[in-house]
């Protein structure tokens, strides 16, 4: 008997960290919240149909952090999920507090991450965090005692992974004098490319590269834009593109596109099998 591979599948495999096998193509887990990335959302029972359908789909790395809801987003992965498949490797990101909706502030105090790293334990339902990131280095505070706490966490066997959010070059290799750093998570997508020079550091490395709003494709999009022509030439839709635009620019890149909808997550996952010719890619390439 023969089994048809998973559609995320087609997506290819990066090993995170060396030692963590991940579908390249992701979920990004900040749209199951509310309106503003704040309390619980509009539809619950459509949150957890879209988490317990990226199993059937072949997701097998889900990013979140503990500022989306705050908190509910991954409570409802852990009601949706838990106990979890062997295969799926859980992200969770800390530093930032959320006064209210829209409302984002940095926070690197040591004894604020700890505590968020023991809520997210709870919340997870997991005695160790996969991979977690420093969501934002706090211009407050030195990032040798933001990533230090994070390191004895690790050494407390916490946190197996430790990552970056939204770091320049410099940033990024100060902290990795201090921390072995697995990840970097950027913005990044086809329309936007100022994070050019850190994904070629983490190419050079070989660490991941996971790009946050991957769908993004400003004004490519437009119907005598180059996007919607190589759209129409492959039957998809200009956000497929844009996702296997990202999996063939890298084979670090990991992009994790997020949605409150199982039909858009069909639509998304499905980007694994879309395969742009070298005219193609080289054309939306030249196109910003």
């Amino acid at each position: 008997m023969t089994t048809t591979p998973a559609p995320a599948a087609a997506s290819g495999t990066f090993l995170l960290g060396g030692d963590l096998p991940v579908h390249r193509l992701g979920f990004g887990a900040m749209r199951i919240t509310g309106p503003g990335v704040w309390g619980e959302p509009r539809d619950p029972g459509e949150a957890v149909r879209v988490l317990r359908r990226l199993t059937e789909l072949g997701v097998t790395f889900i990013d979140t952090a503990d500022s989306y809801g705050p908190s509910v987003s991954e409570r409802l992965i852990r009601e949706a999920l838990h106990p979890y498949p062997a295969d799926l490797v859980i992200a969770t990101k800390g530093g930032f507090t959320r006064p209210g909706p829209g409302v984002w502030l940095p926070n690197g105090r040591p004894e604020y991450l700890r505590q968020q790293v023991e809520q997210s334990l709870r919340n997870l339902g997991v005695e160790r965090i996969d991979l977690y990131q420093l969501h934002r280095i706090d211009p407050a505070v030195p990032v040798e005692e933001s990533l230090g706490e994070l390191t004895w966490l690790q050494q407390d066997g916490k946190i197996r992974h430790v990552g970056l959010s939204q770091v320049s070059v410099a940033q990024l290799e100060q902290a990795r004098a201090v921390a072995e750093i697995v990840s970097v998570q950027n913005l990044y997508n086809l329309a936007d490319r100022t994070s050019e020079d850190v994904l070629a550091y983490c190419e050079a490395e070989n660490l991941a590269f996971i790009p946050w709003f991957p769908i993004a494709t400003g004004t490519l999009a437009e119907s005598h834009g180059p996007l919607a022509r190589v759209s129409r030439s492959h039957g998809a839709t200009p956000s497929q593109l844009a996702l296997a635009w990202l999996l063939r620019r890298s084979p670090v890149i990991l992009p994790i596109p997020g949605t409150s909808s199982v039909a858009h997550l069909d639509e998304n996952v499905a980007a694994a099998s879309v395969r742009l010719s070298t005219e193609e890619f080289a054309a939306l390439t030249r196109a910003v």
